[in-house]
């Protein structure tokens, strides 16, 4: 971590330095509990400049020429591949990544800051017809002014970026509360990446609080005109009625209770590979990841086996060593929430097939196998528990799938992709893959959820939409004729 040192900083109005709330926060390592960082928290008054100077630079930015903002979201681009064994790393010491994930990670990254770099250019305008002799109607794109961006520790950089490269492309200012657990990789790297890049000084802040201390005041505050937030389903409900009360925009990427469904003629051995991807990248702490797979009786049997054999075979441990695939989960609490829902599982019939361990936050897969009803069925684990369900017939397959509160991921394994694509339109997801599994995104397509999980989606031209709005301005060319 040659380059990105002193991240322990807030960044607020283009100036690297100490919070003024009320606590200091140790970020550490998960699975060691190395103390990587202190963090003097940011309090009220800290957010309240944040957004006021995001406010400022961002009447500037707006009229900067889209050639020169694209340049600047492409210089991002540029730093961060040639700054990627750093950027690994700091995901690896963080977030517990493995390195499998971290690299994954910052080709997200990539990914959506690259796409991000044409909207200056998609900015465009429309003429519309009038009713009205003499008139035109233009339409015009325009920022939303600020947004306010607040992401979560599984995916920290990624989960960021996400929202602030195209927010900052088409024109925004952007203040961004990363979860205090990731809060480098989450945030001040990103702050650090957009300084070298060129970005005014102003435009992008990064403010680490306690949410104890600053209450709901980072959504309420009257500045930006848009919250977007990843997390939780309970919180995600409760920052959309702020939002709803403060009439904001909001956008929201919340949980999800993923279903893998596996068809009777399906090829069982892609959909066991595919089902391990599925559920243990990152040990399962990805919002799309898999907490259900759904299997036809015909392949049940031969699908447990085979699929706990090869679950045995993932490595566990220190995510630091290039071939781990297991690693920490982010902190204790998180084990011992698991652990309660597995021995409720177990109460309600559910058999563990694969009996797991748990070693501070290092914890190895548990595989279980029951009905839609057993608490890790029921609830999303956000960790290395999978269940596995039998039904009779793609019907029941399908009535199993939709048997929760969540839409957001999934997948299908069919003999056809006829099949598969039949099924996966039955499927109430904002996503589903047919003969993979449910951990995709990619920077050109609209990513988001149903039902509990969420509002909005992200991804190419529908993140464009997310954070712009539309201004229709009318010009009457030669005089009108009134009734009166």
């Amino acid at each position: 971590m040659e380059q990105y040192k002193d991240l322990n900083k807030q960044y607020i109005n283009g100036e690297w330095r100490d919070g003024t709330g009320q606590s200091n926060y140790m970020d550490t390592n998960p699975y060691n509990e190395e103390v990587l960082a202190e963090f003097k928290m940011a309090g009220i008054e800290d957010i309240e400049e944040a957004y006021a100077s995001a406010r400022k630079a961002q009447k500037e930015w707006e009229n900067v020429n889209p050639f020169e903002r694209s340049t600047i979201m492409e210089n991002a681009v540029r730093i961060m591949s040639e700054r990627r064994k750093e950027l690994v790393e700091l995901l690896v010491a963080e977030s517990g990544s493995t390195h499998i994930k971290a690299n994954v990670e910052v080709d997200f990254c990539i990914a959506i800051t690259r796409e991000s770099a044409s909207f200056p250019l998609r900015m465009d305008g429309k003429m519309v017809p009038s009713l009205v002799p003499g008139k035109e109607n233009r339409v015009y794109r325009k920022p939303l002014g600020v947004v306010g961006v607040i992401s979560p520790f599984n995916f920290p950089m990624y989960l960021s970026m996400r929202s602030v490269a195209p927010a900052l492309a088409v024109g925004n200012g952007v203040v961004l509360k990363p979860d205090e657990q990731t809060a480098m990789s989450g945030g001040t790297v990103i702050a650090k990446i957009f300084e070298e890049a060129g970005l005014p000084k102003g435009l992008l802040n990064v403010t680490v609080a306690d949410i104890g201390e600053i209450g709901d005041s980072f959504v309420e505050n009257p500045i930006p005109r848009m919250i977007s937030f990843t997390g939780s389903t309970g919180v995600g409900r409760h920052i959309g009625a702020l939002c709803g009360k403060n009439i904001k925009k909001v956008a929201l990427e919340l949980g999800g209770n993923n279903a893998l469904v596996v068809l009777k003629d399906a090829n069982i051995e892609h959909a066991i590979n595919s089902a391990i991807f599925g559920k243990f990248m990152h040990n399962g702490q990805i919002c799309m990841a898999v907490n259900r797979l759904i299997v036809h009786k015909d392949l049940y049997d031969e699908f447990v086996e085979r699929f706990v054999e090869k679950t045995k075979s993932l490595k566990a441990g220190d995510p630091s060593e290039p071939d781990t695939l297991i690693g920490p989960l982010i902190n204790r609490g998180a084990v011992d929430r698991i652990l309660g829902e597995i021995e409720k599982a177990k109460s309600e019939g559910a058999k563990v097939v694969l009996e797991g361990s748990a070693n501070g936050t290092l914890m190895t897969p548990y595989v279980l196998t029951g009905s839609n009803d057993v608490a890790t069925a029921k609830n999303e684990m956000f960790g290395p528990v999978v269940t596995i369900i039998p039904v009779e017939s793609e019907e029941e397959a399908i009535t199993v799938a939709n048997d929760t509160s969540f839409g957001l991921s999934g997948g299908v394994h069919a003999g056809s992709v006829e099949k598969g694509v039949e099924v996966a339109k039955q499927i109430q997801s904002g996503m589903v893959h047919v003969n993979d599994q449910s951990v995709n995104d990619e920077p050109l397509v609209a990513f988001g959820g149903e039902k509990d999980s969420g509002l909005g989606r992200f991804g190419g031209e529908w993140s464009l939409e997310e954070f712009t709005t539309v201004q229709w301005i009318s010009a009457q060319t030669n005089p009108r004729k009134y009734p009166f």
